[in-house]
């Protein structure tokens, strides 16, 4: 059973830390780990649910705008596209192929820990240009690798696709919106996967609680993301997650 108030609590967590790159499943695998307690599976997928629609109602005038010219079979939003479903395969690889292995990544403190120091150090390094231009198919390619390995708990999906997009070259605020948009289908299809737990779950209201919860807390949360990368302030978030996975891996085991 899942109470309101703990669909409350872990709706802001997941609309909070979904989108600051500073690991959202690192985060909630520590509150479990001090608290006792175990998020049950048909939370989780109604709020990273709630989650897309955090990503379409944000980024609806991008969203509408890409349709609208797909369907006048423009080149360059095909080209996007492709480009978000070409980033998309890695993770979704990952995902089927080691689904046994992230599972069990979530069961222990320690992977958390050392996931929060690669994402500190990833941020960190944010700042370094590898090369210049515009996004293209081979830095989605390698953005979609980043976001592969980030389905393990500490290591941020937001962190690791901004980042890497960074590294490589592409404009603060392309990279982010890219990011964003590249966790649409990533959430959809893991959502897809799981979803008879929520339409089983007898915790309808708990459930629709944390969603709105976490809608709320997103759309408060993703704007002020924006703002500090515009700001060019996104590496500092690496301090933060590198003090997190030392006191995770000194006091968690």
């Amino acid at each position: 059973m899942v109470s309101v108030l703990q669909a409350i609590i872990l709706g802001i967590l997941q609309g909070v830390t979904e989108w600051l790159p500073i690991s959202s499943s690192g985060h909630l695998v520590i509150f479990q780990t001090i608290l006792g307690v175990e998020q049950p599976i048909a939370l989780d997928v109604a709020l990273h649910f709630a989650s897309l629609f955090v990503i379409v109602i944000f980024f609806r005038k991008r969203i509408a705008e890409l349709c609208k010219k797909l369907l006048k079979f423009d080149r360059a939003s095909m080209r996007y596209t492709a480009w978000l479903l070409i980033a998309t395969l890695p993770v979704a690889a990952v995902g089927l192929l080691y689904k046994d292995v992230i599972e069990s990544a979530f069961t222990s403190p320690r992977t958390v820990g050392a996931g929060l120091l690669f994402t500190g150090f990833l941020l960190l390094a944010s700042r370094i240009r590898f090369m210049t231009g515009k996004l293209d198919t081979f830095k989605a390619s390698i953005i979609g690798v980043f976001q592969a390995i980030a389905v393990f708990p500490g290591i941020s999906r937001s962190g690791s696709t901004i980042a890497s997009g960074l590294m490589l070259g592409v404009k603060r605020e392309e990279a982010a919106e890219f990011s964003f948009l590249l966790a649409f289908p990533a959430i959809l299809g893991a959502s897809i996967l799981e979803y008879e737990a929520v339409l089983h779950s007898p915790d309808i209201l708990a459930l629709g609680a944390g969603m709105a919860v976490t809608i709320i807390t997103g759309l408060i949360t993703l704007p002020i993301l924006m703002g500090i990368i515009k700001k060019d302030h996104f590496h500092y978030f690496g301090i933060y997650c590198l003090a997190v996975g030392i006191l995770t891996l000194i006091f968690m085991h």
